[in-house]
Parts: C-alpha cells; sequence; structure tokens
C-alpha cells in the first residue's frame, strides 16, 4: 500500500511536517509494511518557504532584515536547487513578529521583505516564489518598494518610509534608482485571495481589521490605498485598484504586479506544481490531508481543497483531518472519504493547541478512528 500524507500546518501548534510527522507514527503500527510519503505543504501563507524546501529539496538561507516596525529581525527563505528563491512575506513582515499590542498597519511597513529580496538577488537568485501569507501591514507594498530603490514622494519632493499612514501622501512614485538586478528577475507570487487593491471589499476592509485596526483606521487605510493605486496609474499606467489579488497582504499582491511584473497563482496550486505532487501521488492508494481548523474556507484554494483536487482527479480516497471541524454544506460537499476532528470537543482550545497535545490528538486519531472506520469490512478502504 503506498500512503501519501500531505498537511498544512495546524496553525499555532505545529508545522505542516510535524503534522506529517504524528499521522507517520499513528500509521506506522498498523500499517508496518507501507510505503508512507509525508510532504510538508501550504497554500501560500506562512510555512510556504519550509515546506516546499523540505518536499522539492534545497536550502534555507538566513536574511537580515526589518520587522514590521523596523526593528531587526532575522527572515530565514529558501532556495531550491535551480536557484529559484523562495520567501514568506511572514518572515519579515509578519504578524506573529508583533505582540497583540503592537498591530497597527497604520505603522507598519513591508520594507523587510525588500531586504529579504535584496539578500536573494545578492545570492545570485533571479526566479523568486513568493508566499503572501501573514502580513502584518497594509502598506500598499509601499514599503518593500521602498526597500527595492522606489523613491515614492510627498508634495514638497520629500521621501516618504512607505508606512500605511504614508499612502495618503504620496504625490510621485520615482522609478529610477530601482535595483537594477530586478530587470532579470522572474517572480510567481502566491496567494489565495482575490481581494481587490482597495475599495469595497479591498485590502483595508477585509485584511486591516484583523491586523489590529481600528473602524476609523480601516477607512483612512483605504483612503491611502485607493490615493496610492491613482499615482501608480499616473506613474507607470497601470490600474491595479481592482485586480484580483492586488490587494493580498495589504496590497502586497498589487506592488509585485505593477512594478515587479508578477504572477498571482493560486498559492496551494503553485506549491504543488513546483514539489511535483502529481508525480507523487502516482500508484498512490491512499491520501491524507489536514490542516487546523476545516470549516467553509476550507474549499476556497486552502491546502486540503487543492491536495483533494488532485487525489480525485486519479480517483485516490483521501481523508481530512483537522483538529476542529466546524461542518456545513460547502465542506461536506466537498467530497473528503471521511473527515476527522483530532481535538475532542470538550477540549479546552488553549490545551489543544499544545504541541504534545496535539500530535497525541492525531496519532489517536488516525490509529483509533481512521483505521477502524476506514479500513473495517464493508468500509471504502484504499483503492484496489
Amino acid at each position: 500500500m503506498k500512503i501519501v500524507v500531505a498537511s498544512d500546518s495546524f496553525k499555532g501548534s505545529l508545522s505542516s511536517e510535524e503534522v506529517a510527522d504524528a499521522v507517520l507514527d499513528g500509521l506506522i503500527r498498523p500499517f508496518p509494511n507501507a510505503d508512507i510519503i509525508k510532504l510538508a505543504v501550504a497554500d501560500g501563507g506562512e510555512g510556504t518557504a519550509e515546506a516546499v524546501v523540505k518536499a522539492a529539496g534545497g536550502t534555507m538561507t538566513d536574511a537580515d532584515a526589518s520587522d514590521p516596525f523596523g526593528r531587526p529581525v532575522t527572515a530565514s527563505y529558501g532556495i531550491l536547487p535551480d536557484g529559484t528563491a523562495v520567501i514568506d512575506v511572514a518572515a519579515a513582515s509578519g504578524l506573529t513578529l508583533l505582540s497583540p499590542g503592537e498591530r497597527d498597519p497604520w505603522k507598519t511597513s513591508s520594507f523587510g521583505t525588500g531586504e529579504v529580496i535584496l539578500d536573494a538577488l545578492d545570492r545570485g537568485c533571479r526566479k523568486f516564489l513568493i508566499g503572501l501569507g501573514g502580513s502584518a501591514t497594509n502598506d500598499g507594498g509601499a514599503g518593500m518598494l521602498t526597500a527595492l530603490g522606489v523613491r515614492l514622494l510627498d508634495s514638497s519632493g520629500e521621501d516618504l518610509q512607505g508606512r500605511g499612514c504614508d499612502l495618503e501622501a504620496v504625490e510621485s512614485i520615482d522609478t529610477s534608482r530601482i535595483v537594477p538586478a530586478l530587470k532579470d528577475a522572474e517572480f510567481t507570487v502566491a496567494c489565495d485571495v482575490n481581494t481587490p487593491f482597495c475599495g469595497p471589499g479591498g485590502a483595508a476592509e477585509v485584511f486591516a481589521p484583523q491586523k489590529g485596526a481600528t473602524p476609523q483606521t480601516v477607512a483612512r487605510l483605504d483612503k491611502g490605498m485607493c490615493h496610492f493605486a491613482a499615482v501608480i496609474q499616473r506613474t507607470i499606467g497601470k490600474d491595479i485598484s481592482k485586480e484580483k489579488g492586488s490587494g493580498a497582504a495589504g496590497g502586497l499582491g498589487g506592488a509585485f504586479m505593477a512594478f515587479l511584473g508578477a504572477e498571482l497563482r493560486s498559492g496551494v496550486e503553485t506549491v504543488l506544481d513546483t514539489i511535483g505532487f502529481n508525480q507523487i501521488l502516482e500508484g498512490a492508494d491512499l491520501v491524507i490531508t489536514g490542516e487546523g481548523r476545516a470549516d467553509f474556507q476550507t474549499p476556497k484554494g486552502k491546502t486540503a481543497a487543492g491536495v483533494l483536487r488532485r487525489a480525485k482527479a486519479r480517483n485516490i480516497p483521501t481523508i481530512l483531518i483537522a483538529g476542529k471541524i466546524n461542518h456545513c454544506p460547502e465542506l461536506d460537499a466537498m467530497g473528503f472519504t471521511a473527515m476527522i476532528q483530532t481535538a475532542p470537543d470538550n477540549m479546552p482550545i488553549s490545551e489543544a493547541l499544545k504541541k504534545d497535545v496535539a500530535r497525541n490528538n492525531i496519532i489517536m486519531a488516525i490509529e483509533k478512528l481512521l483505521i477502524r472506520s476506514i479500513f473495517s469490512p464493508g468500509g471504502p478502504g484504499p483503492r484496489k
């Protein structure tokens, strides 16, 4: 029997690799002779770089960068054997780098992400895969652009830092000093949202509240984003205001599109293509995927949805495990062979998020629930 384990992280608890290890431990006793392939996968959010490097080969390296408030931080990113740099925006510009009391997209900047790109360019990388999830910013990518040599000028010709609060004041954009190596660089941006840059349903309205913005700040940020989009259009002739995905990561998607010619692609599909997932599925009898919480968002470009889609195309039974499952019509209609919740309903979230508890819950779920229900006589079982 060939079993492929390809799970996203259980956010706040276990990395995707740790989830796969726990599933492996749950499978190995009932199926000691099975060919079990475990993969760390992601959907473009935090952990994408590490997952891709582990699955596709390559190395992780560190860059000196700035966190969302400009403080020094060491940001890790991956370099694949073909020289592609795999960078998580969250590594330098992530929400997890800030304490809950610090979160304020009015003051934060994506400057650090630009510094990581510069580090990769200095190492000779000219192909980039960028994961946009988990940012703490709503600066329209202005901070990243300033790190790359783009000048954002106010009405007096003074340079702006590129924070969320600076967008309203941008009157002109000078690209004459942009880093020359970027002319030869190719960017693929992995994201799983269709959010536009600004306006109703835009980056500020959808994401800024999660990053600490008050309703008043959301309104000011959106006003600044709309103004910034207009200046971009006036400067380089590209209107990103309503482009799908341009509002990802607080507008970083739009900055990559407008200034770096990036192609925006589904996060999970890009990751699965990069690691050669279709080839890995050849001859598989069962696929196990998972995420921390399964709910109405799972079908909307999440890792489990991408894994299921490719497995179903090959008629391979696919099981979903999740710390918590909130059943809904959208989730139940996806077509998983089974869905198994690993954390007991009466277990407090604070307890379920502990690494050792989450790991043991997964092992127990695999051994006791999955094996009994799926492989019992009359159950669907693996594909013959």
